[in-house]
């Protein structure tokens, strides 16, 4: 079973790209939604949030207040180290879990991990193959305030907050330019697939 790391920066198009993978039948495991699950309220790592920044970081419903928290850690880099240590170790033991799952369910598939924290969290892990979704910054700023309707600083600092795109494009097997047309990111996408499967 190859297991395939899809990374980038934030509006980078990586969705797309995972999208379009698994039209193709690769099995996706999305790390964004493996941090909602394991956030759920009543779960450990949502205690030990309130814990750490406090009970206004819940919402009235009991789930976590993402605008509150991402207001808070976004702009300091240690608060965003504090929230790291919580939150990693715990999706690191659930995408292994859903990893083995796919494996058990069909050794032969292709199974994409989608993480956007993959340099900060998960580099030195066993990936047969590293994509990177790739537009340079000024473009992703622009997706974020105009598609996303995110003010400019909070956009800014979000993207900021990520590692450098030096960084992410040096661990790179293959790289997908986001920056042209939907249409172009497909047949890029496309073209991955082929290489994959001649693996």
């Amino acid at each position: 079973m190859p297991l395939i790391a899809l990374t980038g920066g934030i509006a980078s198009g990586k969705s797309t790209i995972a999208r379009r993978l698994a039209e193709h039948g690769a099995t996706i495991v999305d790390a964004d939604q493996i941090v909602r699950d394991v956030q759920a309220p009543g779960s450990p790592v949502l205690t030990e949030i309130a814990e750490v920044f406090g009970a206004e970081v819940i919402a009235p419903d009991g789930s976590l207040d993402r605008a509150v928290l991402g207001a808070r850690v976004f702009a300091d880099a240690d608060l965003l180290a504090r929230l790291n240590a919580i939150v990693h170790p715990a999706v690191r033991a659930e995408s292994q879990r859903r990893f083995d799952a796919a494996s058990s369910d069909d050794p032969d598939s292709v199974v994409v991990y989608d993480v956007p924290l993959l340099v900060e969290a998960r580099v030195d892990d066993p990936w047969d193959l590293i994509v990177v979704a790739h537009a340079p910054a000024d473009i992703r700023l622009e997706r974020l305030v105009e598609l996303r309707g995110m003010e400019r600083a909070a956009a800014q600092d979000r993207i900021h907050a990520q590692v450098s795109d030096e960084r992410r494009l040096a661990i790179a097997d293959e790289v997908i330019d986001t920056s042209g047309t939907l249409d172009e990111t497909v047949a890029q996408t496309d073209a991955l697939w082929q290489r994959i499967l001649a693996r």
